[in-house]
């Protein structure tokens, strides 16, 4: 098999950054005037990086202060600590945010290193470690299916009987070796934790169906791959069907850039069946081959380093977080800093949910113990006790709070000053709509706009369903808006869409729509309200209340809930009224309002059609300044 190529190059350095007392060279001179740690003349001032270097590191060269470096770093959505490395990518995109003129190191310094690079360069310390695998691909093509397959093939009945719980991660074992299988929601999961920095996998099989062939999503897929400079296997699914093509399925591959083995190119392409479980073991055997030629090690006689694949608040236990790790062993006790997190390593479980003492590299945990939760994306590092912890997590806080406030929000009446102003030539949309139906008509108005205006307009999604957290984080990612028509917003995608800057505008006519998007677009957009979530219930049980009819006896369960505030009724992901609270009720008592936690009843206007199950969302809306 052709040598595929190499993934995850950050985290193999080639060069031996200096120590905080090492070596200055390469150093750019710096005057006494101005601000301090700011150059005093104005032109770029040349610097050497090296393949990698800590942030510390990085700030010293540059003459800047570690939390000036971890400012840029935060805009660039990667949250990194001053003792934590970063590739010369990054650094360089730093530097160069910082006024610098940057050049790779062409060889190695003699300088001092760092304990991790040295720990890390010496061959007895590294040891064969378990490859990382994602698995990706369209909607429907059999990704889940695959996934079970592989744990029920390769999970011994003893084993099975202990899954407990979903960690977001599992290992299964193939030939006396274990293989970690990332379980994400998709490429959207594996874009998001690439972006901020997280370089978590080492190989993705890529799911094509072979009656389905290539769709919109394997392209996607493809691209992150490419991007990632990640190798790529790729399984051919559903190779039982009798409509099933895997030859046509290679041509549509190498059309896009993927070009397998069997066309002459470096790609593995192995023929599956999830449902029969038809080559599971020759994929696996192939992903074991491919995680030879790249000889991925590490060091497991050290601190944990690694990286959060996703984390949640559980009710009873408090912030749990999903962790890999990367290198070293993470064991109970540790002080770990996760992002802008800290706390003591309480419990350790492994993805069948036992308790365990110690993870490995390579090897998903779930851990207990952090004071808050992290982000998935977010790095793990273990320090020697909590001072060290809090003094890491400050500058980190500091940096998150003061890129916040300078981060603009891009809405469309910031668009429309900015079409006035000539500062904007492009305007990029995501649309979501109720129904397929719906999205010609308002592409085909939206784009007619173009011709009056003068500024282009690109739709860079359009789908049906509600506005979700993928949609947000598409539009953050390109600078994009969000049109919804007779859809809405998950609240976890408002959620996001608010800390992350991205407008959401959501209509029900589509005159309004386009009449909005071409005011935007000729500079005179009339002010605009958004939509403020202030609390979530769920609705327990139903009574009678007299005059009144039915009421609902709710928990709340996110911020509060105000008596006569502006509320919708979801079953599922439908609405089913949006209106007024009428009467609010706690202990028989009217009340104002009941936070978080706290059990009440409450009424609705004009509606008693709910039932247990469904969830109340109470909302304002504020004009936008």
């Amino acid at each position: 098999m052709a040598r595929p190529p190499r993934g995850n190059t950050a985290r193999r350095p080639t060069g031996r950054p200096a120590g905080r007392n090492g070596s200055t060279r390469g150093r750019p001179p710096f005057g006494r005037s101005g601000a301090p740690g700011t150059p005093a003349v104005l032109e770029r001032q040349p610097v050497e990086l090296p393949a990698r270097l800590t942030v510390q590191e990085l700030a010293d060269r540059l003459g800047v202060s570690a939390p000036q470096v971890i400012t840029e770093l935060v805009k660039q959505n990667i949250l990194l600590t001053i003792n934590q490395t970063v590739d010369f990518e990054i650094a360089a995109k730093v530097a160069t945010a910082l006024g610098f003129e940057v050049h790779e190191a062409t060889a190695p310094e003699a300088a001092a290193e760092t304990p991790t690079a040295v720990a890390d360069r010496d061959d007895g310390a590294l040891v064969p470690r378990p490859p990382v695998v994602t698995v990706m691909g369209h909607v429907d093509h059999g990704k889940t299916s695959l996934l079970d397959a592989i744990r029920n093939t390769r999970v011994t009945a003893a084993e099975a009987g202990g899954i407990t719980q979903h960690i977001g991660a599992y290992q299964v074992e193939v030939q006396g070796r274990k293989i970690t299988f990332l379980d994400t929601p998709g490429h959207e999961a594996f874009t998001a934790m690439r972006a901020r920095g997280a370089q978590v996998t080492d190989i993705v099989i890529l799911v094509v169906a072979a009656d389905d062939g290539v769709m919109p999503q394997t392209r996607e897929a493809v691209a992150h791959c490419q991007a990632a400079n990640v190798p790529v296997v790729v399984a051919i699914n559903k190779i039982d069907k009798p409509n099933a093509q895997p030859d046509r399925v290679l041509q549509q591959l190498a059309e896009i850039g993927l070009v397998v083995e069997a066309y002459g190119g470096d790609v593995p392409a192995v023929p599956v069946s999830a449902k029969t479980k038809q080559g599971i073991d020759d994929l696996l055997d192939v992903v074991l081959l491919v995680a030879d030629i790249l000889e991925l090690k590490a060091n497991p006689n050290r601190p944990a380093e690694g990286v959060v694949i996703e984390a949640k608040l559980d009710r009873t236990r408090g912030p749990v977080a999903t962790v890999l790790v990367q290198n070293g062993t993470l064991e109970v006790g540790d002080i770990v800093v996760v992002g802008t997190v800290y706390g003591k390593v309480k419990a350790l479980f492994n993805d069948r949910g036992k308790r365990i003492r110690k993870a490995g590299p390579a090897e998903p945990a779930e851990i207990l113990g952090l004071n808050g939760v992290p982000e998935a994306g977010d790095r793990l590092q273990v320090v020697p006790d909590e001072k060290t912890a809090r003094n890491l997590i400050q500058p980190l806080l500091q940096a998150a709070e003061t890129a916040a406030t300078t981060r603009g929000q891009l809405s469309l009446r910031a668009l429309s000053s900015q079409i006035q102003a000539g500062e904007v030539k492009e305007l990029v949309l995501v649309v979501k709509t109720d129904v397929q139906g719906s999205i010609e008509p308002i592409l085909t108005s939206v784009q007619r706009l173009e011709e009056e205006t003068g500024v282009r307009i690109k739709v860079l999604h359009s789908g049906t369903g509600n506005v979700t957290d993928s949609d947000v984080m598409l539009a953050a990612a390109s600078k994009g808006i969000i049109i919804g028509f007779n859809v809405r917003a998950e609240p976890s995608a408002r959620r996001l869409a608010e800390s992350q800057g991205v407008d959401i505008r959501l209509y029900d006519v589509i005159y309004h729509l386009v009449d909005d998007v071409r005011k935007a677009l000729a500079g005179m957009l009339e002010p605009e309200y958004r939509e403020v979530v202030r609390g979530q219930a769920e609705i327990r049980m139903t009574f009678k209340a007299g005059k009144a009819g039915q009421a609902a006896g709710c928990l709340v369960t996110e911020g509060r809930i105000q008596r006569g505030a502006l509320a919708r009724i979801y079953r599922g992901r439908e609405v089913i009224y949006d209106g007024k609270i009428a009467t609010l009720r706690r202990v028989k008592e009217d009340v104002r309002e009941v936070t978080a936690g706290q059990e009440c009843g409450m009424t609705f206007e004009n509606f008693n059609d709910f039932q247990p199950g469904d969830r109340v969302e109470t909302y304002e809306r504020e004009l936008v300044s």
